[in-house]
């Protein structure tokens, strides 16, 4: 089967079971959806979910969150581990942003990624759920899955978000990227894929 028809394939069977996927971290707004991403690293997404609401009552805004010590910080996330470098981060980004960006979220991937800790993946989440701009955030789901079902031969996340951007439109990336992460914990895990993947099983079929 050609890669593009596993594309294909893989981009119907996400549809089917998640038509209208929702982002899974809980915000309001551009700076507490950065938050909740950078909270996210090493960390389930529920996990950070019952983090939040906690931390966003004190700091749900840059200013507010940058006159925060991060000792403070660390408080309100202590059950998401790396918490000291987490609140470090928190802060230093929240401060840049009033500094550089008075106080509003930056919506370019420069200026995003030029922020402590932010990296590529998180920008593009950024990016693309509080933005509107067209991103394929690759993370360790994804990354397995493209992989798993022959969609990148990538060794590395660049890669596989390069390849994955070549097989699907620009107005799919978004809503693709959901799809996928939702589909991973559900029925594709890293231990192994569960009886009810339809798309390893429709793969192995072809």
């Amino acid at each position: 089967m050609k890669r593009s028809e596993r594309a294909e394939l893989v981009a119907e069977e996400l549809l089917r079971a998640f038509p209208d996927p929702e982002v899974p971290l809980h915000h309001k707004d551009p700076f507490t959806l950065l938050v909740a991403v950078m909270l996210s690293a090493q960390c389930t997404d529920a996990r950070v979910n019952l983090v939040t609401p906690g931390l966003f009552a004190v700091a749900d805004t840059p200013e507010k969150m940058a006159a925060l010590s991060w000792q403070e910080v660390r408080t309100h996330i202590a059950s998401c581990g790396l918490t000291e470098t987490k609140a470090k981060r928190l802060v230093a980004t929240a401060q840049a942003i009033v500094q550089k960006h008075g106080g509003l979220v930056p919506s370019s991937f420069e200026e995003l990624e030029a922020l402590p800790g932010v990296g590529h993946k998180t920008a593009s989440v950024v990016m693309n759920q509080a933005f509107g701009f067209p991103a394929f955030p690759v993370d360790t789901h994804i990354f397995r899955l493209a992989r798993r079902w022959g969609l990148s031969r990538g060794n590395s996340v660049e890669k596989v978000e390069e390849d994955l951007k070549h097989l699907y439109p620009q107005h799919l990336w978004g809503e693709l990227h959901l799809r996928f992460v939702l589909w991973g914990r559900a029925f594709c895990p890293a231990r192994g894929c569960r009886p009810t993947c339809t798309i390893c099983s429709r793969l192995k079929e072809e």
